[in-house]
């Protein structure tokens, strides 16, 4: 661990921010000095986007424990009458509140100690048993969901799981698997994105025994509720070569007194009310002198948007589960509408129009499914780097889980708009698919954005290029950086690149996958041409490629389709050996690849053909004002 700080607090920046803004400089080495430096294990992912497709990986999964599944079953039959028992999501959607002692019920079911370890009390789940339940969960209420997703997630039992101290462990772990509810506490009202421009203190008291905190934290769900809290605040900077290095630390905040009272300094200024998850916790939190003590630090001083970013890749995982609880929903609703309703002499569901999006449906919920099931057993059977599998789930589930819902919608017409206690009162079956849309759109948003993803996974994808050829791209290393870095990429490249035109794959057939087996195929070669347009763009952008964020994004979409591909067809196949004579999986996931392939041409396609300088001038336009006069003719709240 203290090689690790050390290797923290000295490592170069990789990119040239010379020519950046102050601002600029500063987030990109906040951002690159948070980064899991090394890849101390192997990456499904990562291969990919160095032409290397690791089919054996992909396909060689072990079923869930016998013994571990009876426990899930048993636990999800418990969960599902509990929440059918003593929660109306309806109400909970018109009110903005859990019905009272519903937090209560959970608590004396488990539900908060899921991710806690069995010596600590907790029900010390497998990652499959708690996505089977997030699954479960979302299916029904997307506030409940977000309440015990952003406590088990990223609230503190997994970062105190990874990096809490023996003590710190021996003294939360207990209170959380008895019901305590925890947050986690980084977005500032002036700050989203960019952790550079945090702006909450914490400040050692004079006898350094303790730290006293004072800020505003936005967003924080569980906030207003919660007994534990992840809280991200700047310490004093580190000087570090000559210059000073800004900390970001990561605190355990026990919220109530021995009393039950809110501790000294701590208010919750309001709480928050969104379009969708009405029934969510999240409030605006003030921090004025609060006091924590010195050994509630988690990790290390200045390791907290590290411990944070190692956070996510599990918790990230709770994602594509919530997804996939999602897609089934809106499966047997669109099946169960088809069959009741008839247009024009014929099922609904039989005019192609609906066909199309039905086919989808379903095939892209099978492909959330075979997702979450393959990242949830490499999470347990640990052995690999799951970053950029956590975020490619992230950000591949949260898109796919927005046009079932849309699709779902369309397919049920007015009914899909109207809410479900309307359609109930005047006698129709409640199906909630317009609470779903309102709850799930923010998916898109939280534990990073699509946007951010895109940025995220390019910067992995990068990483290897960048060991490489780095220092030959960044104009302000040295002469003598320059020539040793030549030499390296003389050494590697010219055959590196070769063998991503001329290799094996074009010969691939997997015959063992039958019908699946040319997916497969097309995964490995379009894995080579990924990988060799990557490096191309990289050389033809140099330095500048991290602001062609559309390019990076098409780059990066393309290997999250090879990867849901990867995670569709293995799951399809192991399913099959279980049942030889259901092909239904088969050909659920041979649909979804062939529109997946249809997507990952256009991505390719549109990488050099495409609008977007034209967009940015249009768009730097508008910024200045020159559109203003469209503004005009319309009543603007804000003047009430």
């Amino acid at each position: 661990m203290a090689e690790e700080n050390k290797n923290h607090d000295e490592e170069e920046m990789v990119f040239d921010t010379s020519k950046m803004t102050a601002d600029q400089a500063a987030a990109m080495e906040v951002a690159e000095a948070a980064r899991e430096k090394e890849w101390r294990e192997p990456s499904f992912a990562a291969k990919l986007f160095m032409g290397d497709f690791d089919a054996n990986l992909m396909l060689n999964l072990a079923d869930q424990d016998p013994e571990d599944k009876k426990i899930g079953d048993e636990f999800l039959a418990k969960l599902e009458s509990t929440l059918l028992e003593h929660l109306d999501p309806e109400k909970v959607d018109a009110t903005g509140e859990l019905p009272e002692g519903f937090i209560e019920k959970l608590a004396e079911l488990g539900v908060f100690g899921m991710k806690v370890p069995k010596e600590y009390e907790g029900l010390g789940f497998s990652q499959v048993n708690y996505n089977r339940a997030a699954t479960k969960i979302a299916s029904y209420d997307g506030a409940t969901a977000t309440l015990v997703s952003a406590h088990q997630s990223i609230g503190v039992p997994n970062p105190l799981k990874m990096f809490g101290t023996p003590d710190q462990k021996k003294k939360y772990f207990p209170m959380l698997a008895k019901g305590a509810v925890s947050a986690f506490a980084l977005t500032e009202p002036g700050v989203g994105s960019d952790p550079a421009q945090m702006s909450t203190t914490a400040t050692p008291t004079e006898d350094g025994e303790h730290f006293l905190i004072n800020g505003d934290k936005l967003w924080c769900t569980n906030g207003t509720i919660a007994d534990l809290i992840v809280v991200m605040c700047q310490t004093p900077p580190k000087i570090v070569r000559g210059r000073e290095k800004k900390q970001i630390s990561a605190f355990i905040l026990e919220t109530k007194d021995k009393d039950g009272n809110w501790v000294e300094g701590l208010e919750i200024v309001h709480r928050c009310d969104f379009m969708g998850l009405r029934g969510i916790y999240n409030g605006l939190l003030r921090f004025k002198d609060v006091k924590v003590p010195r050994e509630n630090i988690l990790w290390a001083e200045g390791r907290g948007l590290a411990l944070a970013l190692k956070t996510l890749n599990t918790g990230r995982l709770t994602l594509p589960a919530a997804s996939t609880g999602l897609g089934k929903m809106c499966m047997r609703v669109c099946r169960e509408w088809s069959n009741d309703r008839q247009q024009w002499g014929k099922n609904i569901g039989e005019h192609e129009s609906c066909s199309t999006k039905l086919a989808y449906i379903a095939s892209m919920t099978f492909a959330l499914e075979a997702m979450t099931a393959i990242t949830s057993q490499w999470t347990d059977t640990g052995g690999q780097d799951l970053r950029i599998e956590a975020a490619m789930a992230k950000l591949f589930s949260t898109e796919a889980a927005w046009k079932v819902i849309d699709e779902t919608l369309q397919f049920r017409g007015g009914r899909g708009y109207e809410r479900a206690d309307s359609l109930k009162a005047r006698g129709e079956k409640a199906y909630p698919v317009e609470r779903a849309m309102r709850d799930c759109r923010i998916n898109r948003i939280l534990e990073g954005s699509t946007e951010i993803m895109h940025l995220f996974l390019a910067r992995e994808a990068m990483d290897p290029h960048l060991k490489n050829a780095g220092d030959l791209l960044n104009p302000r290393t040295s002469v003598g950086q320059k020539l040793k870095a030549f030499v390296k990429c003389a050494a590697f490249y010219p055959f590196w690149m070769l063998k991503r035109y001329v290799n094996t794959s074009y010969f691939a057939t997997y015959a063992h996958l039958g019908d699946l087996g040319s997916h497969f195929a097309y995964i490995e070669r379009t894995a080579h041409k990924l990988a060799r347009t990557y490096f191309i763009n990289m050389a033809l952008y140099g330095p500048t490629l991290e602001k062609k964020q559309m390019l990076l994004g098409r780059l990066v979409e393309i290997g999250t389709e090879l990867f849901a591909m990867g995670c569709a067809v293995s799951y399809a196949h192991k399913l099959q050996q279980k049942n030889s004579a259901d092909k239904s999986a088969v050909e659920l996931a041979d649909h979804f690849c062939v529109l997946a392939r249809r997507r990952i041409a256009t991505h390719f396609r549109n990488l050099s053909s495409n609008d977007d300088n034209h967009s940015n001038r249009i768009a730097k336009k508008f910024l200045d004002g020159n559109y203003k006069w469209m503004e005009e003719g319309i009543i603007w709240a804000e003047d009430k």
